[in-house]
């Protein structure tokens, strides 16, 4: 038989590694108390476990004029330790984390008596820091997620091992991207008030923008936009470039309910479908008695076919006295005058849902 059609035995073997993982919050209070000191020194936690090994918090307030930087020190002396780690601020009251900086680490790092420790130099901008939610009374919160990696790994070309896929950082990076303005090629111009953002982005998202940007104002470089809040133009470009509407939690319920109001009409304004969607779940959310006859206007003003016909249930509720309640509410007055056709349209069906 020629060596050829020998059979070949085939074999595989896969390799899981084993981990450990902890997380350690580091309380800092006093942040305006530590400007100033000197670049070579740093703060640091109390010492936390993790993978059987202690580990620390090194904050360094001064690593330059610019940025706070952070770092994981190995405490176990005579070790040798793989992980993988995170740094990210934190918010007690809310429970929210700031974003993942870019260019994290991906791969573990060797820890060690030579390299005992591994961080970010520029971890945070300190005027983004002193800006932000995440500096509160004077205090920030500092997370750190380690993963030890456990055992000695195998070499890659004698087994078949799973690949960790991190989670897509998309929306971060866009996020980051409108932040910083970097190759920023249209500004607009709100009551006063100045935005940077990229024509192909807004094109790709919103029709009417790609209408407008390459077309009828392809020349223009500075747009002004009438008839909206600076606040409201911000929510709509964060959502343009994250699919996502931005935090209000310093906001009171009636003040949250009027923006989610006034970002429904801009989403119908420049046809962000997806945006308008998400609004009218938050509104369909907050019917109340004293709401739902302007809500229901302000669905039929800006085409919310799903939201218009919420409100119309809502009023035609079989609860009849909250029907009657809705009926002696200066929003229901204002609906008649304003619009007759719509109550026309509330009454009938009523009529046919008794029918039925």
């Amino acid at each position: 038989m020629a060596a050829s059609h020998v059979p070949i035995t085939t074999t595989t073997s896969r390799c899981h590694p084993q981990t450990a993982r902890g997380r350690h919050l580091f309380e800092i209070p006093g942040y305006s108390l530590h400007k100033g000191l000197d670049t070579d020194k740093f703060i640091r936690s109390a010492t936390f476990t993790v993978g059987g090994y202690d580990w620390c918090i090194w904050y360094v307030p001064e690593e330059d004029d610019e940025y706070i930087a952070v770092y994981l020190v190995l405490v176990t002396t005579d070790a040798e330790v793989r992980a993988l780690f995170e740094f990210r601020l934190f918010d007690p009251l809310t429970g929210k984390s700031s974003r993942l900086r870019r260019g994290r680490n991906l791969k573990p790092e060797t820890f060690n008596g030579y390299n005992p420790s591994w961080g970010h130099e520029q971890f945070k901008k300190k005027r983004k820091l002193e800006a932000s939610k995440f500096l509160r009374d004077d205090r920030i919160v500092i997370k750190c997620d380690v993963t030890v990696i456990l055992g000695t790994p195998v070499p890659q070309s004698e087994i078949m091992c799973d690949i960790q896929v991190p989670p897509s950082n998309l929306a971060d990076d866009l996020a980051e991207l409108l932040e910083d303005e970097k190759r920023a090629d249209v500004i607009f111009k709100v009551k006063g008030e100045t935005f940077r953002a990229h024509k192909f982005v807004l094109a790709l998202r919103s029709p009417v923008f790609e209408a407008e940007l390459y077309g009828a104002m392809r020349e223009k470089k500075r747009i002004r936009v009438k008839g909206m809040q600076p606040a409201v133009f911000k929510a709509l470009l964060r959502f343009i470039y994250t699919d996502s509407l931005p935090d209000m939690d310093d906001l009171d319920g009636g003040e949250k309910e009027e923006m989610i109001k006034h970002l429904l009409v801009a989403a119908d304004r420049y046809a962000m479908e997806r945006m308008k969607l998400v609004c009218e779940s938050i509104l369909c959310k907050q019917l109340d008695v004293e709401s739902v006859a302007n809500t229901l206007t302000l669905a039929d003003q800006n085409h919310c076919t799903k939201l218009k016909d919420a409100c119309i249930e809502f009023i035609n509720s079989s609860d009849t006295k909250r029907t009657e309640d809705v009926l002696a509410t200066q929003g229901y007055e204002h609906l008649k005058r304003a619009c007759p056709t719509l109550v026309m349209d509330i009454w009938e069906r009523s009529a046919k849902s008794r029918k039925i």
